[in-house]
């Protein structure tokens, strides 16, 4: 696997040219590669030969004549997914076996796994041409302020992720990878496990020397502004970044508070392992779709568009810029709304707000409730986790801070649960002290509330 300079600037290029020609050339460069695209799969994807076999032309080929995807499906038919024969399942399955191999290639890709959160891992395939579109792309759709950024993160200190370190994830991976490609690229990059006991953390935070920027899930930058203002953690960084889970306003107003050195703020930006470049937050906050390479569609549970403005039931996510395991309308599970206005940065391209998933609601009976309504966090615990352990049953896990007594604390933090259940009518749901630890996924996440799976508990890998 390589990484060419010249066809990264290649990328850089034709996305300066697609952004000078405003929305005209966007529709057209995105109609074209998703032809492309189409074509490709029809050849060489026996899958997708199946799939679209009573279709037209990929020429004369539109959007909406496609039919929907989801993981499961695809996973199933993994060996006549990929447009390439030399990755069957079973031996990507053994490389990602090996932790020493996190971020080395096989032949001429990389391969990744998500954490699964929502069901079944899928293995995720990225060609040399991907990681070329991500920089070259990502650069081309910079304003004067991202740029200055950029300048300003190399010039200051490391740039510091956090994220899960047991198992071949994207969030350590692909910086791994992009280091042994083009080591210019990686320097200054530095990683932290999340899966570490939380006092390690800080200290792993505290001995590096300068830190210009953390990359990490707002789960973990929830811990990192309590130690913060604890007076435990004394990094001064000059932006955040994060991604992954939903960013509330409350703790973007707390984490401004607790890290005055935010001359950036924070840069919440909107991916996922099947893509780990689909968008872009211009100067204004706004979430940009790269839709010259990607397309998502805003649909409602028949998956049919929603208007502008209004909250989706779900997201189709298209790839264009990779054409050997291709995710085309693949149905994604986030909920997220565009924006009906023109963003004021003056960019061509579409924004929008992300509002979580489905897999993260709460449901008691004819009763859904998002994560976000439960008050998880007391001045005497590090960490607390409510667990859905049944359709009424609940239990509060907890990290206690140092020299805290558990019985007061947990008293407290149950019945606020139970406080919002009551709001909400749900006066027989039972919640009760666990001695189990928090559990993080796999990747690195903390989720404060697991909701219950398939009749059962959560899993998290």
């Amino acid at each position: 696997m390589r990484f060419s300079l010249p066809k990264a600037l290649g990328y850089f290029i034709g996305g300066l040219w697609t952004v000078w020609g405003g929305r005209k050339r966007i529709e057209a460069k995105q109609l074209r590669n998703l032809r492309r695209l189409v074509e490709k799969a029809r050849r060489d994807s026996p899958l997708f030969r199946r799939l679209y076999a009573d279709l037209r032309p990929s020429s004369e080929i539109e959007l909406h004549d496609l039919p929907v995807t989801c993981k499961p499906d695809l996973m199933r038919e993994f060996d006549d997914w990929l447009t390439i024969r030399s990755l069957p399942l079973d031996r990507a399955r053994d490389h990602l076996q090996d932790i020493r191999k996190v971020g080395v290639p096989i032949d001429d890709v990389a391969i990744f796994r998500t954490s699964g959160t929502s069901g079944e891992p899928a293995i995720i395939v990225l060609p040399s041409s991907f990681v070329e579109y991500s920089f070259g792309v990502s650069m081309a759709h910079f304003d004067r302020h991202q740029w200055k950024l950029a300048r300003e993160m190399r010039e200051r200190g490391m740039r510091v992720t956090i994220t899960g370190g047991n198992g071949h994830f994207a969030g350590v991976g692909f910086n791994k990878l992009v280091r042994d490609l083009q080591p210019r690229l990686g320097k200054g990059l530095d990683f932290i496990e999340a899966e570490q006991p939380i006092g390690e953390i800080i200290e792993q935070l505290n001995a590096i020397a300068k830190v210009s920027c953390i990359v990490t899930y707002p789960s973990m930058l929830t811990i990192l502004v309590k130690e913060k203002e604890a007076g435990r953690l004394h990094i001064e960084p000059v932006v955040i970044s994060t991604g992954g889970e939903t960013l509330t306003s409350e703790l973007r107003e707390r984490v401004l508070r607790a890290f005055p050195s935010l001359k950036y703020g924070i840069v919440d930006a909107y991916g996922c392992t099947e893509c780990l470049v689909m968008s872009f937050v211009c100067s204004h906050g706004r979430k940009h779709v790269h839709e010259d390479w990607v397309i998502l569609e805003a649909v409602d549970e028949a998956m049919q568009p929603v208007p502008d403005g209004s909250l989706s039931a779900t997201v189709l996510l298209t790839v264009l810029a990779n054409d050997v395991q291709p995710f085309i309308r693949y149905d994604l599970g986030d909920r997220l709304r565009f924006y009906k206005d023109p963003c004021p940065c003056g960019s061509p391209f579409r924004s929008f707000q992300v509002e979580g998933r489905q897999a993260t609601l709460v449901r008691v009976g004819n009763v859904t409730l998002s994560p976000l309504v439960f008050d998880l966090e007391h001045e005497n615990a590090r960490r607390i986790q409510l667990v859905q352990t049944s359709h009424r049953g609940f239990e509060v896990r907890m990290d206690l801070a140092e020299g805290a007594t558990a019985g007061p604390v947990f008293q407290e933090v149950i019945e606020s649960v139970k406080r919002v259940f009551r709001d909400n009518g749900l006066d027989d749901v039972t919640v009760r002290e666990s001695k189990a630890a928090p559990e993080i996924t796999a990747s690195g996440k903390f989720h404060e509330v697991l909701p219950l799976r398939s009749g059962s508990r959560q899993t998290t890998t």
